[in-house]
């Protein structure tokens, strides 16, 4: 299959971008390190180029009811401008992706979803349409970009361009505002990288000039494209699941530690399966890891009890940065998860010592 380029692939090249496959496109991994490119977004500000992602816009008087049958949060409690992280359950216990929903409107929603599932969720949410619903729904993934500006000077970076006041603006609110000279922008207060900042939905034919608006406005910041190897450590270092590796088709939403988005207060898919998993207790957790002993978990690598005994494997791991010590996440036996336990990793056939730690590893 041939991979897709993002509208600003080009640009991407001349700013030096090392491009590799990912989700289905060739996608900027690193410009410079990923160490600088890490603490760049920590410290001061990033932009990344995440247009790969995919939005759905479902309209009209059914909408909501449909967003409430495939998706575990309760989206009747949105308000214009709020929006929400969710997930779509599979309906067998299972997941078929996460997701963000925004609430443009009580009869029109914007579904964010993720990059390597696009086709495999419209799908998904189209199988469950009423044949007589009011409803439309638009697939826009390949009509708009998205820029993620990540960082405590976010804010600063950007407030130039729009007169949206981002310094006030809710977590996890947005607005349809002017941005950099164009109109009816989606400018949020979301991100995945626990470093605050802001993403902005912009239509292709507009991206070249919102994207080097961004790059001027900000550079007095010491803003710098950032690429996904940094997005991985920094998401790791809040603990957010990466679906794929932390939460799949076969992982449980309750033991990947959805539960807080997964509300028993509407009929959703699934809503049965999963009431009866936490009234009988889940088998095993997915936990978070710091290692102890020198050395740095790798997905796939085998988590193991003090006598070499196999209890799950890594989803994700990582050298964090910020602590400079190794990090990661699993699945373990429920009795293995709580925080200050002891459990080892096996990398190259040695037992390495880590240790269940709660997250965020690193504190906002």
């Amino acid at each position: 299959m041939s991979l897709k380029q993002v509208p600003l692939h080009l640009i991407h090249q001349q700013l030096g971008a090392k491009i590799v496959p990912f989700a289905g496109f060739e996608m900027p991994v690193r410009y410079s390190s990923d160490l600088d490119e890490h603490n760049t977004v920590r410290n001061s500000v990033g932009v990344f180029d995440v247009s790969h992602m995919g939005e759905f816009i479902l309209k009209g008087e059914d909408a909501l009811a449909l967003i409430q049958r495939v998706s575990a949060n309760d989206a009747s409690t949105l308000f214009d401008g709020k929006v929400q992280y969710s997930y779509l359950p599979n309906g067998r216990g299972g997941i078929v992706d996460d997701l963000l929903v925004y609430r443009i409107s009580p009869l029109e929603y914007m579904l964010v979803v993720n990059a390597s599932n696009i086709e495999k969720d419209w799908n998904w949410i189209n199988q469950h349409v009423d044949a007589d619903a009011n409803l439309t729904l638009v697939n826009i993934s390949d009509d708009m970009c998205l820029f993620a500006v990540q960082g405590p000077l976010a804010a600063k970076a950007l407030e130039s361009l729009t007169p949206a006041k981002l310094d006030s603006m809710g977590y996890y609110t947005f607005e349809k505002t002017d941005f950099a000279g164009y109109a009816n922008v989606i400018v949020s207060a979301t991100g995945y990288t626990g470093a605050g900042g802001f993403e902005i939905y912009v239509s292709n034919h507009q991206a070249e000039g919102v994207w080097n608006a961004i790059m001027e406005a900000g550079a007095p910041y010491g803003i710098k494209p950032i690429g996904l190897g940094a997005r991985d450590t920094l998401r790791l270092e809040m603990g957010y699941n990466l679906y794929g590796n932390d939460i799949t088709d076969e992982t449980s939403p309750l033991e990947a530690g959805l539960g807080w988005v997964t509300k028993f207060t509407h009929d959703f898919i699934d809503a049965d399966i999963l009431k009866q998993q936490k009234e009988q207790g889940l088998a095993r957790k997915l936990i978070a890891f710091e290692m102890i002993d020198r050395g740095i978990p790798r997905g796939h690598y085998e988590l193991t009890d003090a006598d070499g005994q196999k209890l799950g494997e890594v989803t994700s791991g990582t050298q964090s940065p910020t602590l400079s010590k190794g990090i990661g996440m699993g699945y373990v036996p429920t009795a293995f998860s709580k925080p200050g336990t002891d459990l080892f990793v096996k990398v190259r056939d040695k037992l390495l010592k880590a240790q269940v730690v709660k997250l965020p590893f690193v504190n906002k």
